[in-house]
């Protein structure tokens, strides 16, 4: 059997930089509590994102959960159901009813042309989501905001160190989340940040991630627990010197992927955007069963055959969860049910290589609408 040609695969430090920087913690025995790392990486991380307030979490979906709880939000939050369970969760965990916008065909972000119709006098925010880096029409989203003076968090689980216009993208809206996760382009084994405008509100949201705490005997938030431990802190400061790295070996991946892929009837890649500086992090395909003669979950397997791993990223929609049935208002999304039905996320990560890329490609180039099943089944 051929090696596995694996989805992701997590970017790791030099092992003595991460050990070297352990032997401190060893000594110290300061594992959690906001240590000495957790303040050096979040330091670290203004510098690199050029932002003024960061919050780290233990992970990404209690950075979102907690900074919607932070801003005694109440009643409908206009969102996007392409995404992952984990921002619609963090609405309804804060007893918030999530109000599902359509996407856009082209990137598959929340189609901002389509969130005014959906405004009540309800509506208090607009939660949308930067889809595997893809970034949202940030500029629109903002007039939206503050002609109807609601919040905007963005979930930006996907968005590390994007920029737009030279700005980054994590400095739009009243706070954005980024998950740090261990499968993303930049992880701190788990975790999470935000990013925050108002400093009074970082403040509330370090206490409530921390049991309320403001000191050692004053309790004045109802809280939880989030914190990100020394562990975490020092793998996220062992991967952001690397992670520019990272960031080009994906770049150069993709570039191949676009080569390889680019003009083939029924894939559709996604392309460079003027004035956005991507990371990388995902590559997405939306196949059209029509023009290209099997289904995305035809080619999912087709390439689980050939030891190749995929994913059906977003697939389902959140708004079809069965958690969720028949609790809240349906909408119309003929869009986003169709990208999740035939988009498929290719294996990428910086170890690939780029002979990697052309056996992913040259197994999608031979499948093709006069192959009959059996040939289709022996690919």
């Amino acid at each position: 059997m051929n090696k596995p040609i694996m989805i992701t695969r997590s970017a790791m430090p030099p092992m003595e930089e991460y050990i070297e920087k352990m032997k401190e913690l060893w000594d110290s025995r300061y594992l959690t509590n906001s240590g000495k790392f957790h303040k050096e990486f979040e330091e670290a991380l203004i510098k690199y994102l050029n932002v003024s307030n960061v919050s780290l979490f233990t992970n990404g979906h209690m950075g979102l959960e907690l900074t919607l709880e932070a801003m005694n939000l109440s009643g409908e939050v206009i969102t996007t159901p392409f995404t992952f369970a984990s921002t619609t969760q963090a609405i309804v965990r804060n007893n918030l009813t999530p109000v599902f916008c359509d996407i856009k065909e082209d990137d598959y972000t929340i189609d901002e042309s389509k969130i005014e119709a959906l405004i009540t006098d309800k509506t208090c925010a607009i939660v949308p989501v930067h889809v595997y880096g893809n970034v949202c029409n940030v500029y629109e989203i903002e007039r939206i905001a503050k002609k109807h003076n609601l919040k905007v968090i963005y979930d930006a689980a996907h968005a590390f160190g994007i920029k737009v216009n030279g700005k980054s993208v994590l400095d739009f809206g009243d706070a954005s989340m980024v998950s740090l996760h261990a499968t993303k382009v930049f992880h701190a084994i788990e975790g999470g940040l935000v990013v925050l405008q108002d400093e009074d509100l970082k403040v509330k949201l370090d206490k409530i991630k921390n049991f309320g705490f403001l000191t050692e005997e004053l309790v004045d938030e109802i809280g939880s627990h989030a914190r990100m431990n020394e562990f975490q802190s020092i793998m996220g400061l062992c991967n952001l010197n690397h992670v520019s790295e990272e960031i080009l070996k994906r770049k150069k991946l993709t570039e191949r992927y676009r080569e390889n892929l680019r003009g083939i009837d029924g894939i559709k890649v996604m392309e460079e955007v003027e004035g956005v500086e991507n990371n990388y992090t995902y590559f997405p395909v939306v196949i059209d069963e029509e023009k290209f003669g099997v289904n995305r979950d035809d080619v999912y397997h087709i390439l689980l055959n050939n030891n190749i791993f995929s994913r059906k990223y977003f697939y389902k929609l959140t708004s079809d969860f069965e958690c969720y049935e028949n609790k809240f208002k349906e909408y119309e999304t003929p869009i986003a049910n169709k990208i999740a039905k035939s988009v498929l996320t290719l294996p990428l990560h910086g170890d690939l290589s780029i002979a990697d890329i052309d056996k992913v490609c040259d197994v999608l180039c031979k499948i093709n609408k006069n192959l009959s099943k059996e040939k289709q089944e022996s690919l």
